[in-house]
């Protein structure tokens, strides 16, 4: 196994293949690299070299009880940057990873970055408030606290139901729900108040590269009016791809067609 090693001596553990001009791929809670891994070997088949790795908590990486906040993780994309040498990058976000590609553009002010990707993600501002009306009502999110502390396998077999939209077979779901079991239950807590909560509205200034963005129209989980539709109009020269009638699971949901345009835009 390859790992990484972040600032505060955490292990991050990564996949790395093909070669050519580096992608970095970001994935969802509560799941791991592996979500990525179909796509990433046709990107490297394309002539790319994949990267992706298990976010902190999560997956094969070090279970920290502390840094799950996008600080923290964005420095951990930074050292997965660094540590690879991955220079003149495009960084594709799913999901929570989103957040860590926008944060990491104003952060770390986009380096080594040339193209950046929003899959599904929750960028940039999930919680309903006042200035965010379409946002996520807060009650769901506590809802779904109570529901991982009372039974988390229980809560993470309806959640995957809504995540995939019924368009995967029950091996899907149940891979899925592997890896959701195998990460840190306070990561798990933790990660999710963080994309449920961080404002990335100061963030997107900071986009300054070809940015594409992918959203299912029916997406249960992020729903794409606060997110993909706002970023789209924040984001100057942003492309916007809607999948009508979509879920949030777009990696297995929609793969053939998210890969053909994940290709289409890191040749374009």
């Amino acid at each position: 196994m390859t790992y990484i090693k972040t600032k505060d001596e955490q292990k991050i553990y990564i996949k790395d293949w093909g070669k050519g001009r580096p992608v970095i791929l970001l994935h969802g809670w509560p799941l791991s690299a592996d979500t990525w891994d179909e796509g990433a070997m046709a990107i490297a088949d394309a002539g790319f070299r994949a990267i992706s790795y298990d976010r902190r908590g999560f997956g094969r990486s070090s279970q920290p009880f502390d840094g799950y906040d996008y600080d923290t993780l964005t420095d951990d994309l930074a050292a997965v940057i660094e540590g690879t040498g991955a220079t003149g990058a495009t960084i594709i976000g799913f999901s929570m990873g989103g957040g860590e590609v926008a944060r990491y553009m104003s952060r770390h002010r986009g380096k080594n970055v040339v193209k950046a990707g929003l899959i599904g993600a929750v960028v940039p501002f999930l919680k309903k408030t006042a200035d965010n009306p379409a946002g996520v009502d807060a009650k769901i999110f506590e809802q779904m606290g109570q529901g991982m502390k009372k039974d988390r396998a229980a809560f993470f077999g309806g959640f995957f139901k809504g995540f995939y939209g019924g368009k995967v077979t029950e091996e899907v779901m149940e891979w899925s729900r592997k890896q959701a079991m195998e990460a840190s239950f306070k990561a798990t807590l933790a990660c999710a108040n963080s994309f449920a909560t961080t404002d990335f509205r100061p963030d997107l200034a900071a986009f300054t590269v070809p940015t594409l963005i992918i959203h299912g129209t029916n997406d249960k989980i992020v729903p794409i009016d606060p997110t993909a539709r706002v970023a789209a109009k924040s984001i100057k020269g942003a492309k916007l791809i809607e999948y009508e009638g979509a879920p949030h699971g777009l990696f297995a949901s929609d793969k053939d067609r998210l890969t053909s345009d994940l290709i289409a835009f890191l040749k374009s």
